[in-house]
């Protein structure tokens, strides 16, 4: 009976996700934004590297040195998905410096502090937490600033022309536009609780803490992104001004690739 019961969760499982795919692919396509190709892919991707993970993660979270590679591997492969969405080339390891940034020094406070204990399972779903966000903040604020950089060309040459050194001429203009790159991050913050209700706290109530505890746990990694997103942009802004990260190839219209 309990096997029957199994089946059947996992046929509604993959019902449903099949449906959430096609569902998103089809409004792109339906709404001519962009190729469904790209959202398939995702999903099947998503598949089967959760499916690994859930594999390994028992022995991983059981080894300070495979939770210390885990974290690196995520750091890496963090960097190279920025890279690719900025196409900025072999110049795009400069953002895992961003994304690295304000992480490493988080992770290190929430364990110095005592709030993350020294055991893989904490230490990778809040280090994935943090870089992931990290990850997003540099990806946004790496392609506005890039973007700004291009656009505003005029700007930037009359800024050389009256005197301003080349990284300032950048840092006056790309500043603004980079640093929007944290509103998902602020408004997340601010509608905590009163329209989402973020992983970290769902969990911690689905495995039985209380829930003010949960709500703490919530609170820390909630501002613990706003510094490491904050960190990763104020990087991206010196990095382009410095012209570190800069674009391959000329960008024609956004596509989702």
């Amino acid at each position: 009976m309990t096997s029957v019961v199994i089946a059947t969760d996992w046929v509604r499982l993959l019902v449903i996700c099949v449906f959430f795919t096609g569902a998103a692919g089809a409004v792109l396509w339906w709404a001519r934004l962009a190729s469904p190709r790209p959202v398939v892919r995702a999903a099947v991707r998503a598949a089967v590297q959760l499916a690994v993970v859930s594999a390994v993660i028992t022995v991983v979270l059981a080894s300070l040195p495979l939770t210390a590679g885990f974290l690196v591997l995520m750091a890496a492969v963090a960097t190279w998905t920025s890279a690719a969405r900025t196409k900025t080339g072999r110049r795009g390891v400069w953002v895992g410096v961003a994304i690295l940034g304000g992480t490493v020094p988080a992770l290190a406070a929430l364990v110095l502090s005592g709030l993350v204990p020294v055991k893989g399972i904490a230490l990778v779903p809040v280090g994935g937490i943090l870089i992931g966000g990290a990850m997003t903040a540099t990806t946004l604020s790496v392609r506005r600033a890039l973007d700004t950089l291009r656009d505003r060309h005029g700007e930037f040459e009359a800024a050389l022309a009256l005197g301003f050194t080349e990284a300032v001429a950048v840092r006056e203009l790309v500043r603004g536009p980079a640093g929007e790159a944290l509103l998902p991050a602020l408004d997340q913050t601010r509608t905590v609780g009163l329209v989402t209700l973020p992983g970290a706290f769902v969990g911690m109530l689905l495995g039985g803490a209380p829930v003010w505890q949960a709500g703490a746990l919530q609170l820390v990694v909630l501002l613990g992104l706003l510094a490491v997103e904050a960190a990763a942009i104020a990087v991206v802004v010196e990095l382009v001004a410095r012209g570190l990260v800069r674009r391959t190839s000329p960008q024609g219209e956004v596509r989702l690739t």
